[in-house]
């Protein structure tokens, strides 16, 4: 059988490529794509990445087609979430009570989630109903701004500063009030592009007591402001230059939780590790292999803790990915979170 899915690299090159799926193995299924959501990840690669074309997607819904003869747990006709990284569950890590260490993983061999099909092993999906499959995609980048924020520590009633407004940003704000923070801004560029206005209306109205616009405000100095000490947490989801901003506005003995990633060189930033041993700051990364935080994020998105429906601005199909992804990169429309939808 084969699958037709995207890949893509540099100056938007996106390619539609059809390839025949592996034999389904005893413990694997076949998972029909119904939708995929467009990560920061993905535009990394279509604007920077250099080499061979990337599989392009990995928020993953969609609905079981057919199962190998051992699997039980899911049965044709089954909607799911897939994960592109699965801990194995028998590795020293797993079995230590730390699969988040996990480095014998399960992964989509390659396979686009932006495509047609897939074929995983049963324990890299996760059933779901109560959603329909385009917010249900949202789980997966959901978790990532959920080990985030859990990651923080927030205290209760304490201050949060959110680095960048895209969809796991504003999704990490959600969660900040959700986990008793008092106060919850979050940083945008200039809201000079229908996209930037679009985000930060969405922040705005998602309860964030202070948008900070990068290019025409300071962050230091909207920040210090009104809390001269500094924040209590700060999360960044933003690029590792923002982590500048980071460190000048946490407090002494405050956390920073960070996943923001980039693939063109502007990887490397300079810290001055005396000034975190004097103030005792913690900087806590968060990479979200192997998945976890899945169910509780499938959760807060059905029960409508999370907005999915808010986020989800904008759907396409094969033929308008390259249109829209440009306009992500641009930001010259009001997209929030665009959703591939394969058979649309």
């Amino acid at each position: 059988m084969q699958s037709t899915g995207l890949f893509g690299k540099k100056f938007l090159d996106i390619q539609q490529v059809t390839r025949e799926l592996p034999a389904l193995g005893e413990e694997q299924v076949l998972v029909k794509v119904n939708a995929c959501g467009v990560c920061g990840t993905d535009i990394n690669f279509v604007r920077d990445w250099e080499d061979d074309p990337m599989p392009l997607g990995h928020e993953i819904a969609g609905e079981i087609v057919e199962v190998g003869k051992n699997v039980t747990s899911v049965a044709p006709g089954d909607h799911v979430i897939v994960e592109d990284c699965t801990m194995c569950g028998i590795c020293p890590q797993c079995k230590s009570g730390q699969p988040q260490f996990c480095r014998t993983m399960h992964d989509i061999a390659g396979q686009s989630g932006m495509g047609q099909y897939m074929v995983v092993r049963y324990n890299s999906v996760n059933r779901f109903d109560g959603l329909e499959d385009q917010y249900a995609c949202l789980t997966e980048p959901l978790a990532v701004s959920l080990t985030s924020v859990l990651h923080a520590q927030i205290p209760l009633g304490g201050s949060v500063v959110v680095l960048g407004d895209g969809p796991l940003g504003l999704m990490a704000a959600q969660l900040a009030r959700l986990q008793g923070a008092g106060f919850v801004g979050i940083t945008g560029l200039a809201a000079d592009s229908p996209l930037s206005r679009a985000r930060q209306q969405l922040a705005a109205c998602m309860g964030c007591d202070m948008v900070v616009q990068i290019g025409k405000q300071s962050v230091e100095d909207e920040i210090l402001g009104k809390f001269p000490e500094g924040v209590d947490r700060v999360i960044v989801t933003s690029p590792p230059e923002s982590m500048y901003d980071a460190m000048k506005i946490i407090r002494y003995g405050g956390i920073i939780t960070f996943f923001g990633l980039h693939f063109g060189g502007k990887n490397m930033v300079n810290v001055d590790i005396n000034d975190l041993i004097f103030r005792k700051i913690s900087l806590v990364p968060t990479f979200a292999e192997p998945a976890i935080n899945f169910p509780v994020a499938f959760r807060l998105l059905r029960d409508g803790l999370i907005d999915a429906k808010a986020l989800v601005t904008h759907t396409f199909g094969f033929d308008q990915a390259k249109e829209m992804m440009g306009a992500i990169v641009k930001g010259n429309q009001p997209i929030v979170k665009a959703v591939m939808l394969p058979h649309a």
